[in-house]
């Protein structure tokens, strides 16, 4: 685990998840942006929230952002709109590790509505512990190497 800094944001429907997220982040030592609802009064929008964590990937800013409503769809939805954000709506502990492993995921999404506190913080530490093609022989690994790059092709002849 290289960076100690992450983005992240939420919407009204992801506020109490995203607290206990951002609170355990914090007590493992990293320094955490909350660019989403700060107030579950004064929400923002899903649409408005995730181009501000993916801008600030984008950016280099940060290498990675959690971004949560109320079932992680929305956001995960909104985040893929921006060239290089690699947004996955996970649920649980194994898709969230090999969101990171198979895909290079630099945004984690998920559902305030669907997820238990104590589920998303494992999830968030089983993504934030992994590292791409980790685990896979070295055939595997060159195929996932290979499949990323050609992502970013489809990226780059579709992201005018």
């Amino acid at each position: 685990m290289a960076d100690k800094r992450i983005v992240i944001g939420s919407d009204k429907s992801g506020f109490t998840l995203k607290e206990a997220v951002k609170r355990y982040l914090q007590e493992k030592g990293y320094e955490v942006e909350d660019v989403g609802t700060l107030d579950p009064e004064n929400w923002l929008p899903y649409y408005v929230v995730a181009p501000r964590v993916a801008k600030k990937i984008q950016s280099g800013e940060y290498e990675r952002g959690i971004l949560i409503c109320g079932t992680g769809a929305g956001m995960s939805i909104v985040a893929n709109k921006f060239k290089g954000i690699y947004a996955v709506a996970v649920e649980g502990s194994y898709t969230g590790k090999m969101a990171k492993v198979v895909n290079n995921a630099n945004v984690l999404t998920m559902g305030g509505w669907v997820i238990a506190p104590e589920q998303a913080c494992d999830i968030v530490d089983k993504w934030l512990d992994s590292s791409f093609t980790e685990g896979f022989p070295e055939w595997r690994q060159e195929f996932l190497k290979n499949a990323y790059k050609e992502v970013q092709k489809i990226e780059e002849e579709n992201f005018k």
